[in-house]
């Protein structure tokens, strides 16, 4: 019932193809792997809100010890905010560096992570820019750069209109949440009645809820539920009675 900043979460590890480029381009010596390349596995959380990126960072920073199931452990080695410090090709989103330990059949070893934490439209702009980046072998033409640049300041302009009305975007998800959550809860109970009760009214609740649905009204959604609850428990307390009279 909290609220969560994530929209979503991706990942990824790095391919022994993808570390091996790189180790060639930087000039990295394989035993040297681990301390050089910072991203043998990245994450890219997706916040709604700028405001959300925030709350996020502050999770890992005030947890450096974060602890999961399998025993790894994280910390924190070192942030960038490229949300406030845009780089010049328009990019933005807030990274940082994390020692995570894993255990092998070594040993424990401590390699380092990625994470990258950026709004929905932020992700966007990236994922576009990082296709033209692969399709022109990171030589994009001028006035694509331009356009690129532009829509980056439009991104800007949406996120900070979105923070705007962040509460009004709040509201309405939770409300329909809290329909959602009826209206299977409905349909969860008609569907068990189908096994006990007269078809007829089965088909009679069905259309009520249907009405009752249509006029988008949760307060009236709500009390039909709580009716069809009452229904339903009369049914299983009458089940149970004819089995107790069978016993």
């Amino acid at each position: 019932g909290i609220y969560c900043p994530i929209e979503r979460v991706e990942g990824r590890v790095k391919t022994i193809a993808s570390i091996l480029d790189k180790c060639q381009k930087k000039k990295i010596a394989p035993e040297r792997i681990e301390d050089r390349i910072v991203d043998l596995a990245g994450i890219r959380i997706i916040c709604q809100f700028v405001e959300d990126i925030d709350r996020v960072v502050k999770v890992y920073l005030n947890n450096y010890d974060i602890h999961f199931e399998n025993a790894m452990t994280m910390d924190v080695k070192q942030e960038r905010d490229y949300i406030r410090q845009m780089k010049t090709s328009g990019y933005r989103s807030y990274h940082m560096i994390i020692f995570y330990e894993v255990d092998t059949l070594e040993g424990p070893r401590r390699l380092q992570m990625e994470v990258q934490i950026r709004t929905m439209a932020m992700n966007f702009w990236a994922t576009v820019e990082h296709s033209l980046q692969y399709k022109y072998k990171r030589n994009i033409p001028e006035h694509i750069r331009e356009r690129l640049l532009n829509a980056a300041d439009a991104i800007i302009v949406l996120d900070n209109e979105m923070s705007n009305v962040r509460s009004e975007i709040m509201d309405a998800q939770i409300s329909f949440q809290i329909q959602a959550n009826i209206v299977a809860d409905i349909l969860n109970n008609i569907q068990n009645l189908y096994n006990v009760a007269n078809k007829r009214e089965i088909v009679k609740i069905q259309d009520e809820f249907y009405r009752i649905y249509a006029m988008n009204d949760i307060e009236k959604l709500e009390r039909f539920d709580k009716q069809l609850d009452m229904i339903a428990e009369g049914y299983r307390a009458q089940a149970l009675s004819d089995t107790t009279k069978i016993t």
